[in-house]
């Protein structure tokens, strides 16, 4: 493998030394630590309804120990299939306190998928909420798995009271009852208690907090397990990356669902770490982030691109107030140029490109927040992480000078493997002649005479093409600089001759109009002949993650089933 890392060393443009070091600290210590430190100050704003840090502990220390008095410790994995509500967060910090393991679930999943992940994670209790969209899923489960228990909360017992009252009214339909059933308890009973039980001895190095699952591009998800320093380490790491640090409290918009691992980083435990305040928003709807940035003023938000596409195209847009917000920082997607410029042209606020992974708790390179730098990159690497370059078809062997790689990671927030699969760990480490452990991203790279990073695209999706390998991304790349395409997919369709041939997919910008064929014949002289598509397919919108992130994954899933 080449050393670049002189180059972090000499052009580091992140404020503070690269080379920071981060003691052990546990998830529960440091939100005990915050919340004697700045106990009255708020930490959550749920429409309108304020939590105080020393409230929010209080919650945290009831669920430990009402979990504790229904027979769970240490060990024991426990789920959360809630979205952004109070319960996510009393139960998210409890079960840490706990010394148990939190498991995400995405409020999306079926009940086939959930049931999955829950056998696979061996979750013996699930938080969720009393919502139509969620309550008879879990039920399922229940029904049909090894899960033991359900707890259950009330989204309008969260709300202030005159919306309470509104929710109770007119969102009646979407409150599922909750059954007479002895496996099913109500989280106002799990919290009946003083919150005084014995603390649990966490080892922040080895003790497991959170068991998140990989998106699933291809193939089945896999459980990252990440220890309690893991994440303390990346949210100060994270923290560390802004230069007004210490200068004022944070308030973040906290509409990234708090269950992935981009929002658990950089939205809920940086918020711990630095004492700030959350502006929760149970999902992300346009008009209602609008509102909240006028109404709460916050001074950071994080997101996907295709958020800020969505606030852009939004008419309340120009009626925002934006004065408050500083920094915006983007994940999850490639964030386009054109969207970067007219956001911030609209705004006044930073947007900043970052990179990271579930495997390693969230983040690993970003831009800079207020020195310069450089459009389409995922920016250096942030403190304390470690990036290189190694071949494409090799991992024990670093990639030729000048040549892209796979970009491989090695820092504190790595995680420490694969739940129940050491055959997926094999694949996913390689080492380097020093014996030193690093994380494979599948993704490939180029880094720069600056040390800044750039995605060339993922060796998964790379499309093989009579023997060449094309970059779908590439291909994304130039169709998103005619003014007319919105959003681009580009996917491998088998061809008899050439094994497999690119086709585009495309939404168009609002009020834009182009064929297919003119596309087409627009983007295939500007590629290589081994690159051009057969076909730009025009859809009214593409397929998304739960987060925004466009889903190479699921429009291959529709094209299947369209071509049955």
């Amino acid at each position: 493998m080449s050393d670049p890392e002189q180059v972090w060393r000499t052009a580091y443009r992140h404020p503070g030394p690269w080379d920071q070091a981060f003691a052990p600290l546990s998830m529960a210590a440091a939100f005990e630590d915050t919340a004697r430190r700045v106990g009255d100050a708020p930490f959550l704003d749920f429409m309108g309804r304020h939590y105080s840090y020393a409230e929010t502990l209080d919650g945290a220390r009831r669920v430990a120990c009402g979990l504790r008095a229904m027979g769970y410790g240490p060990g024991d994995r426990i789920g959360l299939f809630l979205p952004n509500v109070p319960h996510y967060v009393a139960a998210y910090y409890g079960i840490l306190m706990l010394g148990a393991t939190v498991v995400n679930f995405s409020p999306l999943y079926s009940v086939e998928e959930l049931a999955a992940q829950v056998e696979d994670s061996g979750t013996r209790l699930l938080f969720t909420l009393s919502a139509t969209a969620l309550l008879p899923t879990a039920i399922r489960v229940l029904d049909q798995s090894g899960l033991e228990r359900l707890v259950v909360g009330s989204v309008a017992g969260a709300l202030p009271a005159a919306k309470s009252l509104l929710y109770r009214m007119f969102k009646g339909k979407e409150v599922a009852p909750r059954p007479d059933d002895r496996r099913i308890t109500a989280f106002s009973r799990l919290i009946a208690n003083d919150g005084d039980c014995p603390a649990t001895a966490i080892d922040p190095q080895t003790h497991l907090a959170l068991i998140q699952y990989t998106g699933g591009t291809t193939g089945v998800p896999k459980g990252a397990m990440l220890t309690h320093q893991n994440l303390t380490a990346n949210a100060r790491q994270v923290a560390r990356l802004d230069p007004d640090l210490g200068t004022g409290r944070d308030k973040v918009l906290g509409v990234l669902p708090f269950f992935h691992v981009f929002a658990n980083t950089c939205v809920l435990n940086r918020a711990v770490i630095t004492g700030g305040e959350i502006v929760m928003l149970p999902r992300f709807d346009a008009a209602q982030a609008l509102a909240a940035i006028t109404r709460t003023r916050p001074s950071a938000l994080p997101g996907v691109p295709t958020m800020f596409q969505a606030l852009l195209d939004h008419p309340g847009m120009a009626a925002t107030d934006w004065s408050s917000l500083k920094y915006c920082i983007s994940g999850g997607a490639p964030l386009p140029a054109e969207l970067k410029t007219r956001f911030e042209a609209a705004t006044g606020a930073r947007l900043i490109e970052g990179y990271g992974l579930s495997e390693s708790a969230g983040v690993v390179s970003a831009n800079p927040y207020q020195a310069q730098g450089k459009s389409g990159t995922i920016g250096q690497p942030i403190v304390g992480t470690r990036v290189r370059l190694v071949d494409k078809e090799d991992a024990s062997r670093p990639a030729p000078d000048g040549e892209p790689g796979e970009i491989v990671v090695s820092g504190p927030q790595i995680m420490a493997g694969y739940w129940n699969r050491p055959d997926a760990d094999t694949a996913s480490f390689c080492h380097d002649a020093a014996g030193e452990r690093w994380l494979r991203t599948g993704d490939v790279g180029q880094i720069d005479a600056d040390g800044f990073i750039r995605i060339v695209d993922r060796l998964k999706d790379m499309i093989a093409v009579g023997g060449f390998k094309v970059f779908p991304k590439h291909i994304e790349d130039v169709l998103y600089r005619h003014p007319a395409v919105k959003e681009a997919l580009v996917v491998g369709m088998p061809d008899a001759y050439r094994g497999e041939t690119p086709r585009a997919y495309v939404a168009l910008a609002d009020g834009a109009q182009a064929s297919g064929e003119e596309l087409r014949d627009w983007l295939n002289p500007q590629i290589g002949k081994h690159e051009r598509v057969d076909a730009v397919v025009i859809r009214e919108k593409l397929p998304k993650t739960m987060i925004g992130k466009l889903s190479r994954k699921d429009l291959l899933l529709e094209i299947a089933a369209e071509q049955g």
